[in-house]
């Protein structure tokens, strides 16, 4: 899987940082993104939870 933060929907609410801080933080502007090599963030269970927290669906899943 991949994992996306599209930054022009992004509202730097930070549930994603909070719910899984193994793949996601924030940037200098306050807006989520993904931890570098963390892209494909497999290995973390609460990758989907993350997804599901954020309040305006910033974060985009692909699956392999």
């Amino acid at each position: 899987m991949t994992i996306h933060v599209e930054k022009d929907r992004c509202v730097g609410a930070g549930m994603c940082a909070l719910t899984a801080p193994g793949v996601f933080t924030q940037d200098d502007d306050g807006l989520s993104e993904v931890l570098p090599g963390r892209e494909d963030g497999a290995d973390d269970p609460m990758v989907h939870e993350a997804v599901r927290a954020c309040p305006v669906s910033a974060i985009a899943i692909e699956e392999a």
